[in-house]
């Protein structure tokens, strides 16, 4: 069997709203809340799990999706028309730009809980060209 991975839990201070910032981003829906969660399905079967925490502390986390083009500039239009803040590296070095390593594209944004969100069109590799 491969290996694969089928969910993680994304811990945060109001799950509806990081899952609905989310979903939006993504252009996916928000699944039925289940127990406590609020669950995204990714394309590849893979769900995000949303937990909410309240005020406890959230540790930043990071997850990337890969998307092809025409979700890359869509998901990036909503970005930009919520003024949402957004970077080409994950050092916040390059605000409003996007980075184009391995011939692809790719973008940083932050959601409500403080997660480290990213969009990109290629997968990496081992050294980014």
């Amino acid at each position: 069997m491969t290996i694969e991975l089928n969910h993680t839990i994304v811990r945060s201070h109001d799950a509806a709203a990081a899952a609905e910032f989310l979903a939006d981003i993504l252009g996916l829906p928000v699944g039925k809340r289940w127990g406590p969660f609020l669950p995204i399905v990714l394309g590849n079967g893979a769900v995000l799990e949303f937990l909410e925490v309240g005020e406890e502390t959230v540790q930043s986390q990071h997850y990337a999706f890969l998307v092809d083009n025409d979700e890359f500039d869509r998901g990036l239009a909503r970005i930009e028309e919520s003024g949402i803040d957004f970077w080409a590296d994950p050092f916040d070095s390059r605000p409003r730009e996007i980075n184009t390593l391995y011939g692809g594209r790719g973008v940083y944004f932050v959601d409500p809980s403080g997660h480290k969100m990213e969009l990109m069109t290629v997968a990496y590799g081992e050294v980014p060209q």
